[in-house]
Formats: structure tokens, sequence, C-alpha cells
């Protein structure tokens, strides 16, 4: 993935050039949701659950991580234009380039957050794991799951900055080059992996306790949203020329816009709202509308996340700094 010059040519024989497509943006929402899931996980595990459950919670969701992790890094492998530099990359650690950070951190990722799904492993599940060495290493990991937890709630935070990090760190385009945009991916990507647990989470008070959570992610994403619009309003003109397209009526942008604020932010928000002060120990008091109410608000979410994503991807390359 490299920024690209190109010379000799004007604006109507080449207008935009899209270095980075959707494969990118592939990457970027499954490295997120990876990292949302991590800390997400990472968190009913260390809290105190009122039913006095002290076992590994949400074993589910830490058993995927890895291999969403896995898929989005196959949809980095499938931009690169040569493959081969895969090679290359990993012999070498540049200090200075987040690349090569983000690279030797999912790397260091993949097969902690690994470990960590066969230490939430319960007995029931490990004849899944069909190799005996897994299921007794799954065995010997389970009493240090709360340690692992601690250990991939960091690492879910590193790589749901990191998302946003590398992009804010080109330069060259200034929707990207934002302070805020790290900040916005991490909000986004927490609030993706809450999203992705309600979903598969099999007791009601898991599903409300993550609706909740979502709800101020939510709220806080539409904080950073409004800071980073604001920022690039009130800077240079280049900047304020980045944003434009989504505010601009006939652009095609303008339905991104409105994307990402219906279908990650409004509409989710508007369906879970009045369950925010349900109690969870009324969890299965719930109907079995509020349940679909959550889960139909985690779709959005997650439905969202990947939009933010994708407007991002394809709006930052559309400006660039003179």
């Amino acid at each position: 993935m490299t920024e690209t010059t190109i010379t000799g040519i004007n604006s109507i024989t080449y207008p935009i050039l899209h270095a980075w497509d959707w494969r990118v943006a592939v990457y970027l929402f499954l490295g997120g949701l990876t990292a949302g899931i991590l800390v997400m996980s990472a968190v009913a595990n260390l809290r105190k659950w009122p039913d006095s459950t002290t076992g590994p919670q949400c074993e589910k969701g830490a058993m995927f991580a890895p291999f969403i992790l896995a898929v989005g890094m196959f949809f980095i492998f499938l931009d690169l234009e040569r493959k081969a530099n895969v090679y290359w990359f990993y012999l070498t650690l540049q200090p200075a380039a987040s690349m090569s950070w983000g690279a030797w951190g999912i790397m260091m990722i993949v097969p902690l957050s690994f470990l960590y799904a066969l230490s939430t492993a319960p007995p029931e599940m490990r004849h899944g794991l069909r190799f005996e060495f897994l299921i007794k290493l799954s065995e010997k990991l389970r009493p240090y799951h709360r340690k692992f937890a601690m250990l991939n709630f960091g690492l879910g935070i590193f790589l749901g900055i990191y998302t946003g990090f590398l992009l804010s760190s080109m330069m060259a385009r200034p929707l990207w080059n934002s302070s805020l945009l790290p900040v916005l991916f991490l909000t986004s990507a927490l609030s993706t992996g809450a999203a992705f647990l309600i979903i598969i989470a099999r007791r009601t008070s898991v599903k409300l306790f993550y609706t909740k959570f979502d709800i101020w992610l939510i709220v806080a994403e539409i904080m950073v949203i409004l800071l980073f619009f604001y920022g690039q309003s009130h800077s240079t003109a280049n900047r304020m020329a980045s944003i434009m397209p989504f505010f601009t009526l006939n652009h095609d942008f303008f339905l991104y816009f409105v994307a990402i604020f219906l279908v990650s932010i409004l509409l989710p928000l508007a369906l879970v709202i009045k369950l925010f002060e349900m109690r969870e120990d009324h969890a299965d008091e719930l109907p079995e509308a509020a349940i679909s109410r959550m889960n139909l608000s985690a779709i959005m979410v997650l439905i969202g996340g990947f939009i933010i994503r994708l407007a991002f991807i394809y709006a930052g390359q559309l400006n660039k700094f003179s």
C-alpha cells in the first residue's frame, strides 16, 4: 500500500486516483471488529456479574476474533500489487513507519488472541477443537483466562487505534491526516465489537449488558464525528475542501454522510434507547420484541461500521495537499 504520484496527465484524463479500494476498507473494518471483540470480551471476563458467574464469558466471541483478523489480513494481501513483498516486509522493523508497527503487532495479536480463545473455551465446546494437544492446552490455560483477558484488552485497544492511525499518518491526504481519526476508528471498533457480541450472546442479560454499553459508545461516536468535522471545517482550505463532498447534496458522498448517521448512529440508538434503564437482573423479563430490537440494532451498527471505513477510504483520496 503506497501513495502514488502521477505526472503528465490532467484532471480531465485522470481526475481521481483510488490507490486504495474496498479491500482496504474491508481490512480496516475486520481489524476494527477484531479489536472491539477482544476489548469487549475482555470486559466481560474482568467484571463481576450480578449472578456471581466467575467462569470465562463470551467464549464464542473470543474464538471468532483471530479468524476474523486472519480474513482481514487476507484482504490486505489481495490489495498488495507485489505479493512477494510480504516476505521482505517481516525481515525488518521500521520504528518510524506505522505500517511496520501494525504488521508486527497483528502478527502478535493473532496467536495471543487464539490462546485467549482457548483459555475461555468451556468443556462442552472443547470437542470442536479436534486435536488432542489443543484440548489439553485449553485445559491448562483456563485458570489464566483473566490474565489473557487483560493482555488482549490492551492488544485490542492497540489494534483499534492502529486502524485509524494507518490513515492519519498519510500526511498527503487532508481528510485522513487528523489526530481524531484514530479516536473515531477506535470508538467505532468498540461499538462494532459490542454489536457482534450482542448478536452471538446466548444469555439475555449479556445481550442487555452489551446493548447498554453500545449506547454509550454510539453517543461517544456522535461526539467524535462532530468534533472531527468541526476541526476540519475550521482548519486550512485543503482540510475544509476534503469534507465538502459529505455536505454537497448533489455529490455521491452525501449519501455516505446520510448512511453514517442513519445506519450506524441514529437508527440503532432509537431502537434500543428505551432499554438503557432496564436492569440486567430483570433481563429475563424482556419480551421477544425487545431482543429482536437489540439484534437489529447490532446488525445496523456492524453495517454502519463498514460504511464509515468505506466512506473515509474513498473520500480521503478525492483531495490532497497542494
